[in-house]
Order: structure tokens, then C-alpha cells, then sequence
């Protein structure tokens, strides 16, 4: 934690702080912004935390984040709402769980086969056109969006042993809208609770596990306690999360602190990066608390050609996600020619 902590404050940010200094020094009264993660106290402590600290720590008193975790203003469910009359100011998390009004939706959280690793989203983002489309549809809806990154893979922790795709039909699993839509061809009951009560849920038996996250993630916030096994097949390579804010929020703030504060996004962005790439090699090769199985390839392949047919029926939703779409193919084409560590090979 000391380390992390060290690292946000000091490469990069100290940098970003001298930038943003003149207009700090000349600040009346801090602005205060309540701000909501889709993440639980000990997930959000990596994912989210990090962030608002930096930010805190740089903006000098000129600008002050009180952080809260999923659920505790809202439900992770209407932070949309939220965000856009002003209930809070900033939120992190993807526009699929948040029920986003916009058409592009589906395609927050985990949407099927779209990645195959972390580093695929920034990628999308950055170099394939994703980050003008996401800024164009919620200019559209009456909120900004700032910044895209991917998290870990969509595998399954699950109590039951898991071998083959028969073994997946009827369980309950925690798992996100779109995820629990794919999922749910295959025999999967999804079920939305609370992001803090699926742990006691898989112990009262209203849960079978979840597809929600990759094994760090199960190991970080108490899942790996209560199920057995870890499926190594993932259904998508790394999740789509964003940071969003009420424009008039961000209207309120100097240029300076503006950027500041999409400094810091970024320097969270690279420390996910590491901690959850770093997290899911260490826990496969040394967790001790789940057991690792694996559906055959072969039979694994009804799962990605499923994708196929799912990816064709969610480009119908409107030009922009026929876009999207179409970036997901061409990007995919990509990193399959150039196999590994890229794509498929």
C-alpha cells in the first residue's frame, strides 16, 4: 500500500502538481465533488482510491473528492441518474452496469470476446476510434466522459467443478447486464445483487459463484473464501470501465485542474495495468485457494462462434454500435494475424 501510495505521488504526479500550481495558489475556497466508484472498499482501495488520493494530494486544496464505494450513495444501477442531475459529481464505473441511456452500452463491462487482454482497451480507445464515439454519445445524454481502461478478464469462480459447458447450465452466477444476457444461452442464471452482498450470497446459496472477474479480483475482495474453482476459459479479456463526471462539475474547475485530474486518471490507469497483470500470472502459477480447470478448446469454440452471432444482433442496435462493431472486428483481425502475445495465432 506505502508503495502504491508513493508511486501516484510522487513519478509523474509531481509533475503534474507544478503544472497546475499558479491557478491552485490562487484558489478562494476548495471545490468538494462526491464521487462514486461501481467497486466495494476493498476492490476500490486498487482501482479507484488511488486516483482520488492523487488527485487530492495535487490539486493543493483547490479541489477536494470525497470517496464513496459501490452502492453507498446509490445503487451501482442509477449512478447515471446520479451523475447527470447532479446527485454526485464524478463516477467510475462501465456504462453497462450504470444503465447508461446511450446505444453503446452493451459494450461497458464485458461485452463477449471483444478483448483478449488489458492492454487491447486503451488500444480501442486511443488508436481504433472508441474514445470519439464514447464522448459523442454522452455529449448526447448530458454527460461528460473522460477516460476509458481495461481491468482483468470475465472468468468464473464457482463452487461446483467446471469441465465442460453442460456444467455451467443452472447456475446462479453474479455476472454484469450484458455478460448475464450472452451467459444465459448456455444454461447461466444471472442474478444482480449488491456488488458487497454476492460473497454472502454464494454462502446462503443464493449464489453458485460468479462471472464477474478474474482471479486477482476473487483473491482481493473475499470471493476466493467462499467458492472452489476458478475457470481459466474467460468469456472476455479484460473489462471496459470508465470515468464519467456532470459537465457541470468539470465546467467548474480551471483548465489547470481539468488536466490535473485527467493526469491522475491516467497514472490509475497504468497502475491497474500492472497490478492486475502482475495479480492474475501470480495467482494462477501460486493461489492456493482456488482450483484451476479449463473447458476443452474445442468444445470452448460454441462459446466464441455464439459471440459471433451475439456481436451481428447488438450492431442492429444503431449506426454508432455498428461502428463499434466494426472497430471490434477490424481490431480482432489484428491481433489474430499477429498472434501472440496479441491475439489467437
Amino acid at each position: 500500500m506505502n508503495q502504491r501510495r508513493q508511486f501516484l505521488k510522487g513519478a509523474g504526479l509531481a509533475g503534474v502538481g507544478a503544472l497546475a500550481a499558479p491557478s491552485i495558489v490562487k484558489a478562494q475556497s476548495p471545490i468538494k465533488w462526491r464521487f462514486q466508484t461501481y467497486a466495494g472498499a476493498a476492490l476500490g482501495e486498487h482501482v479507484t482510491k488511488p486516483i482520488i488520493d492523487a488527485i487530492n494530494a495535487a490539486a493543493g486544496g483547490a479541489l477536494e473528492i470525497e470517496l464513496f464505494y459501490a452502492d453507498q450513495i446509490v445503487p451501482t444501477g442509477e449512478l447515471f441518474r446520479a451523475l447527470q442531475n447532479g446527485v454526485i459529481d464524478g463516477v467510475h464505473s462501465d456504462d453497462d452496469s450504470m444503465a447508461a441511456p446511450v446505444d453503446i452500452s452493451v459494450f461497458g463491462g464485458y461485452f463477449p470476446m471483444a478483448t483478449k487482454q488489458i492492454m487491447d482497451v486503451p488500444v480501442l480507445f486511443k488508436q481504433y476510434g472508441l474514445a470519439d464515439i464514447w464522448t459523442e454519445a454522452y455529449d448526447e445524454v448530458g454527460v461528460k466522459w473522460l477516460s476509458a481502461a481495461g481491468q482483468d478478464p470475465c472468468h468464473f469462480n464457482t463452487k461446483k467443478k467446471v469441465t465442460s459447458l453442460a456444467d455451467l447450465s443452472g447456475l446462479k452466477l453474479y455476472t454484469f447486464p450484458t455478460a448475464g444476457e450472452f451467459l444465459a444461452q448456455f444454461g447461466v442464471v444471472p442474478v444482480s445483487i449488491p456488488y458487497e452482498d454476492a460473497e454472502v450470497a454464494v454462502q446462503t446459496g443464493e449464489l453458485d459463484g460468479m462471472a464477474w472477474s478474474g482471479i486477482t479480483e476473487d483473491y482481493t475482495v473475499g470471493w476466493a473464501d467462499v467458492t472452489d474453482y476458478f475457470l481459466l476459459n474467460n468469456i472476455c479479456g479484460a473489462w471496459i470501465g470508465s470515468f464519467y463526471v456532470n459537465p457541470d462539475s468539470w465546467g467548474a474547475l480551471t483548465p489547470e485542474l481539468q488536466q490535473l485530474v485527467m493526469s491522475c486518471i491516467d497514472m490509475g490507469h497504468f497502475y491497474r495495468t500492472q497490478w492486475y497483470w502482475g495479480g492474475e500470472a501470480k495467482l494462477r502459477a501460486s493461489g492456493e485457494k482456488l482450483e484451476l480447470t479449463e473447458i476443452p478448446a474445442e468444445e470452448w469454440k460454441q462459446v466464441t462462434e455464439a459471440a459471433k452471432t451475439f456481436w451481428d444482433e447488438k450492431s442492429q442496435i444503431s449506426d454508432r454500435a455498428s461502428r463499434v462493431v466494426s472497430i471490434l472486428r477490424e481490431y480482432n483481425e489484428v491481433i489474430d494475424a499477429a498472434g501472440p502475445p496479441y491475439g489467437l495465432g
